[in-house]
């Protein structure tokens, strides 16, 4: 699934991705970012 990374400033494959549940109950999906390794994040269903 790809998600926008702030630090690369760039759309990338997220690795690492997993399904969460934020505190509000919405889905969203949580990752790493390939090339720099920053935490990348994704609100809605994956």
């Amino acid at each position: 699934m790809q998600a926008y990374c702030v630090k690369c400033r760039t759309k990338k494959e997220m690795r690492d991705a997993r399904s969460i549940t934020m505190k509000n109950g919405k889905p969203a999906t949580q990752g790493v970012c390939p090339a720099c390794g920053t935490k990348m994040f994704r609100i809605g269903k994956s």
